[in-house]
Order: structure tokens, then C-alpha cells, then sequence
């Protein structure tokens, strides 16, 4: 079985249902990070519908976190997750300026320690998105 994640007509995911739900749960544990509501409704007949405008703000806004962030964790946390939804967000046509601009460190994401890491990398991510763009089923 899968579930579809759509906009309308327009198929950005089907994954299998226990994959979906863990993308749905991580997605609802990441929204406080960025202080956004996902834009993921509730699923009904095995499919979640998309609220597009609400959705790109959110990834763009975790995209924005991610890229100044560098506390190895955090980063660690939201990395896969956030490679997923920047790959649904651009079956959808969306443009997600985080990816263009330049990223400054926050004060509540720098790693304490010796060995300091620079912010989360740019290119690096764009890699991590193809890679997960050519394992994910429509």
C-alpha cells in the first residue's frame, strides 16, 4: 500500500504508507523549528493534500535554518527530511529563495566545541535533493 501526497491533481509523492507516515510526523516535529504550519493536511483515503503556498514557506523557511546552522545535530536532524520536501516542493513548480541567498549563523544553532563546523552547505544539500529525487516514486 502508499499514499499519495498531491496538490490537487498533481502527484508530488507516493510513498509507502509507513514512510509517509514518518515524513508526516517528522514534518509536524520540524514546524516549531521554523514556527510554520507545514501545509500537510490530514490524510483521507491515503491521500494528504498539499497547501502549496503554505508548504514552500515552510521548507523554505527549514532550508533557511538548515543553510545557516552549524550545530552538527541539528543539522544531522533536518537534513533528510528536508532533502524530501525541497524535492516535492519542486515537482510543485516552487522556487525556495533559501536555496539562492546567503545563509548567517544563529546564535541558538552554533555547536559549542573545539571543532566548530561551518554552516550547512549549500551545494552539498542541492547533491542530497537529486539523490533523493531519483528515489521517489509519483
Amino acid at each position: 500500500m502508499s499514499q499519495y501526497f498531491q496538490a490537487g491533481d498533481l502527484v508530488l509523492w507516493n510513498p509507502s504508507n509507513g514512510v509517509a507516515t514518518l515524513f508526516v510526523r517528522t514534518s509536524e516535529a520540524m514546524a516549531p523549528l521554523v514556527g510554520l504550519p507545514t501545509g500537510i493536511g490530514p490524510c483521507v483515503n491515503d491521500e494528504y493534500e498539499i497547501d502549496l503556498d503554505m508548504f514552500e514557506s515552510f521548507v523554505d523557511a527549514l532550508a533557511a535554518r538548515y543553510l545557516s546552522a552549524n550545530h552538527p545535530i541539528l543539522r544531522s536532524l533536518v537534513e533528510g527530511f528536508l532533502a524530501t520536501a525541497i524535492v516535492m516542493a519542486q515537482r510543485a513548480g516552487r522556487e525556495l529563495p533559501a536555496l539562492r541567498a546567503q545563509s548567517k549563523p544563529r546564535w541558538w544553532d552554533l555547536s559549542v566545541g573545539r571543532n566548530q563546523m561551518p554552516p550547512g552547505d549549500r551545494e552539498e544539500l542541492i547533491e542530497l535533493v537529486a539523490e533523493h529525487a531519483s528515489g521517489m516514486a509519483r
